[in-house]
């Protein structure tokens, strides 16, 4: 097996740059990578060759995986400290989803509750195959830097069981070569619910106006988006996993994941306010924290050749890494190796 370079715990994660990444996909994964940065070795990717299982504008897609990696650095991730890339800059990921598709078991992807809910909602003719392999692609992309934590929310738990398994079999057909990972999980603000729709995880790729914060809305429309959220008829503002209290109950884990205060400190906070209360301090610490993203996300958009040169270190660092993964795995398979 590849050996670590670095003595610190490997993290690698993941956003798709299609649609627009929302407050959800901050305090879902974007506050955590920067959290965690200075105590872990950490590889930041923008997943291109994930977003493509869905058609995409080629303008567009090239706009966003720009967007996408000046929003991971606006949002506080260091690349003088993490790695930064394009997942399409390294070819590695397209090799080895190949070798680990070719070993994975039909009945393991169709297994995946994320395809049959994706391919529920399409003709049967239109599903493509990417969707289905979709998984042995994100395998591809962990086992290839050997990460050992990987931060994923309730929705992709299933996918990286499906990399453990993979990994498992690979090493018990070929002999050690691939890391186990494990979930890395946020202390709060895992799962943002729509605030039109508080039953319904925040998506980026939701139509309804009023479904999420964007990251780069304009402050205004945000705040306004707060404000209009669903609540309910009750009064008492507490934490309840009751249905009916769904709206509220994500008002306060959104101010949980911004503020870090504990449920007891929201609760005493808010005791014998009414909900008005509520969605304007939301709003506060929400436009708070965007306020500061906006701009430095605007300077890095401004500036020529900066985000350029991160990509490219970022990805001759992680290729180097992906590279030798690649190569050991193609040897213990029984690749001939190029004289």
């Amino acid at each position: 097996m590849a050996e670590l370079t670095n003595s610190k715990p490997r993290v690698l994660s993941g956003i798709q740059p299609s649609g627009n990444l929302t407050i959800g996909n901050y305090l879902g994964a974007l506050k955590q990578w920067v959290e965690v940065q200075s105590d872990y070795d950490c590889f930041y990717c923008v997943v291109d060759l994930h977003a493509i299982t869905a058609e995409q504008d080629p303008q567009e897609l090239r706009r966003k995986t720009r967007e996408s990696a000046a929003i991971y650095i606006a949002a506080g991730i260091d690349p003088e400290v993490s790695t930064v890339f394009v997942q399409s800059h390294v070819p590695a990921h397209s090799e080895l989803a190949w070798m680990l598709t070719c070993m994975a078991p039909l009945g393991w992807l169709n297994r995946m509750t994320q395809f049959k809910d994706k391919s529920a909602k399409q003709a049967q003719e239109s599903i493509g195959a990417g969707l289905l392999n979709y998984p042995s692609l994100m395998a591809a992309d962990i086992l290839l830097y050997h990460a050992e934590l990987v931060p994923v929310g309730d929705d992709q738990r299933q996918h990286l069981e499906f990399t453990r398994d993979l990994a498992q079999r690979f090493n018990h057909l070929y002999g050690e070569t691939f890391t186990l990972p494990s979930v890395m999980t946020p202390k709060a603000g895992a799962r943002v619910m729509g605030l039109d729709n508080p039953r319904a995880k925040m998506s980026k790729s939701e139509d309804s106006e009023n479904h999420a914060v964007y990251l780069l809305d304009d402050l205004s429309r945000a705040r306004k988006k707060i404000m209009r959220a669903v609540t309910d008829s009750y009064r008492e503002i507490r934490f309840s996993d009751e249905r009916e209290r769904a709206g509220v109950n994500n008002l306060l884990t959104i101010y949980q994941a911004v503020t870090g205060e504990t449920r007891q400190e929201i609760e005493a906070h808010f005791a014998g306010k009414g909900y008005g209360d509520l969605k304007r301090d939301v709003a506060d610490c929400v436009v708070a924290t965007l306020e500061p993203l906006q701009a430095r996300y605007n300077e890095l958009m401004d500036e020529a050749g900066y985000l350029d040169s991160v990509l490219k270190v970022g990805r001759e660092k992680a290729a180097e890494i992906a590279e030798e993964t690649l190569k050991l795995a193609q040897d213990r398979i029984g690749f001939l190796a190029p004289s």
